[in-house]
């Protein structure tokens, strides 16, 4: 079940407020559907009405020259018809494939805007996957909503054309003479209206009331799609590609994963459903689909034989008045299913809609041509959202421009929460921190993170050519973008490629494209954060992909690398701090010591002692 169930009115606005966002996005599309449906919809009765006279010439004078005309334009109104219908089928497709591809930037723009912590947050990433395995599993959500106006224009000018064509029915009288006469009273013709109404309106309810059955699995088969997904294409995935040979994981784990997830087969609740109510609900929509149909032959029919119009009226009145009401079963259904998608709209809207907490500031970050900043952590402290263990608590530290400060410490001992603080990804829960005297808070949020490169641990580089990666833009500085590769060290390989900055990199996008090693990929992520030139550049574990000699490579042109920059170096190699000008030992999220590699070193009951003779022997041995 989903989370929350939808009123109809609650489903209308998130309807209405998803078309809006439509509109800004693609509004072509509101226009070429507009069109489409509206010539959609009436083509048919074109055809019923040009053929109907057709018929009623046969049947009546006969006259070759009224059959001709007749017949010349029926041929050119359903080949213009036709040719228009195509015209605004490709236009309306072109739309369609555009808000495709724009359906899922709602949702990514969206996740760029978020506070960092809140990204973070395991509630809000469950929320993301409900509503991409809920577009999975049925198409339900905002992009549904495209197909809902199309299908409703379509049934209003179904509806429009099918009254126009059909109304002459119920005024068409039957002679005075017949038995029938009775047909006449306006009764009998409010009763066959009334009927006609009730088993059109019937029909989608039944069908509506069918798909309930559907949405209210979505949980299930949205794990069920979750399972599949995995364990059905681990296989594809070649970084698992060893695993799964040399622990026969697909035989172990996937496919008896694959065996429990039974959502989907023929024994499951859905398809239980599918044979007993639900499977019940829907046929019996369809009978009363059949039954409409019958009930306006028996009409019509019985008004023509009456003598109230002749046969070729017959045609006209049986094609529109199913049109009609087809017309009208078509917008109920679109309304309840308009109802029913409101129910996975309050996921999308939800996730759209959550708030910046962060305070993004005011004051524009200080442009100094020589550089001086300094940044000052007063007494801060910092715990998770949704924990009570404090990660980082009463920290002290400031440093200056030009600086290198490493911050080393066992594995959480709080140095990335550190450095998440510094690049303001997450706010202090208690304490400050200054720049140049000012709380980071009080300065414009973009403005702030744009003074620091950082190469975090995780890093990613995308499957696009080498200098796209470097300067993180399609158009940039060649020069400047190889020499920041010469400055991380890439320079031997970059010099091996044929198409140099023009190299893919994977081959994700390109045959050609090159595979690079760990370390290989941390030099260009290193090269990146110095194509930015910032005047803070963050290190987090910089060569921990690298081999002895590399890492040489790295520290013995490190101040040509940062010039004039502070620096914040994050590592477990204690080896590689001595170059720094001062060293911050964290230990269970405390600032236990500063001070040089000297200084530390010689403090036998310091942390910094411990950590390094605890390296140092294995280096000795």
């Amino acid at each position: 079940m989903t989370s929350k169930k939808a009123t109809a009115h609650s489903a209308w606005k998130m309807n209405i407020r998803a078309w809006k966002i439509w509109w800004k996005l693609c509004p072509g599309f509101f226009f070429s559907a507009g069109f489409s449906s509206m010539v959609k919809a009436l083509t048919p009765y074109v055809t019923i009405f040009l053929s109907a006279q057709i018929i009623n010439e046969l049947s009546g004078n006969r006259n070759v020259e009224v059959l001709s005309k007749w017949v010349i334009l029926t041929l050119t109104c359903t080949s213009l018809c036709a040719l228009l219908n195509s015209i605004l089928k490709h236009w309306l497709d072109y739309e369609k494939s555009c808000a495709h591809s724009l359906d899922r930037q709602i949702y990514m723009k969206k996740m760029l805007n978020l506070d960092y912590a809140d990204i973070e947050r395991q509630p809000v990433f469950d929320l993301y996957s409900q509503i991409i395995q809920t577009k999975y599993w049925s198409g339900w959500g905002i992009y549904k909503t495209l197909s809902f106006f199309e299908e409703l224009i379509t049934a209003l000018f179904q509806m429009i054309g099918g009254i126009s064509l059909s109304v002459s029915l119920f005024t068409a009288q039957v002679p005075k003479e017949s038995n029938l006469e009775v047909i006449n009273h306006p009764i009998f013709a409010v009763g066959i209206l009334l009927l006609l109404l009730f088993i059109a309106i019937a029909s989608p309810v039944c069908k509506t009331m069918g798909d309930k059955y559907m949405t209210n699995y979505a949980k299930e088969a949205r794990l069920g799609n979750r399972f599949f997904y995995f364990f059905g294409f681990m296989s594809h995935d070649k970084k698992r590609a060893a695993d799964l040979r040399m622990y026969q994981q697909q035989e172990n784990i996937c496919n008896p994963r694959m065996a429990e997830c039974t959502i989907f087969s023929a024994h499951s609740d859905i398809a239980k459903s599918a044979m007993g109510p639900m499977g019940l609900l829907h046929a019996l929509s369809q009978c009363m689909s059949v039954a409409l149909t019958g009930v306006v032959y028996l009409y019509v029919c019985l008004k023509a034989w009456a003598g109230a119009f002749g046969v070729g009226s017959v045609t006209q009145y049986i094609g529109a008045i199913t049109q009609l009401f087809g017309g009208v079963s078509a917008f109920l259904t679109t309304v309840g299913a308009i109802q029913s998608n409101g129910e996975f709209l309050v996921s999308s809207f939800k996730f759209l809609d959550i708030p910046n907490h962060m305070y993004q500031g005011s004051l524009t970050t200080e442009k100094r041509s020589d550089r001086k900043y300094e940044v000052e952590f007063r007494d801060v402290s910092f715990r998770y959202p949704g924990t009570e263990q404090w990660a980082l608590r009463h920290i002290n530290l400031k440093f200056h421009i030009g600086r290198r400060l490493a911050v080393v410490g066992m594995n959480g001992s709080g140095k990335t929460t550190f450095i998440k603080l510094l690049c303001r990804l997450y706010d202090p829960t208690e304490g400050h921190i200054f720049l140049n005297g000012i709380d980071i808070r009080k300065y414009k949020y973009d403005d702030y993170i744009s003074i620091f490169s950082v190469v975090f641990q995780d890093f990613q580089l995308l499957a696009l050519p080498l200098g796209e990666n470097v300067a993180g833009a399609a158009h940039y500085d060649t020069n400047r973008a190889a020499l920041c590769l010469k400055n991380a060290g890439f320079e031997t390989r970059f010099a091996s490629m044929p198409k140099g900055l023009d190299t893919y990199l994977y081959k994700d996008l390109d045959e050609s494209g090159i595979q690079i090693s760990g370390g290989e990929a941390q030099k260009i992520a290193i090269a990146r954060a110095l194509y930015k030139d910032a005047p803070f550049i963050i290190l987090d574990e910089p060569t921990a992909a690298l081999d002895p000699v590399a890492e040489a490579e790295i520290y013995s042109k490190f101040n040509d690398i940062v010039t004039d920059k502070t620096t914040v170096y994050i590592s477990h190699r204690l080896s590689s701090c001595k170059f720094c000008d001062e060293i911050a030992v964290f230990h269970e999220g405390n600032v236990v010591q500063k001070g040089t590699h000297e200084e530390l070193i010689n403090d036998k009951n310091g942390k910094y002692y411990e950590l390094w003779n605890a390296q140092a022997q294995y280096y000795n041995k």
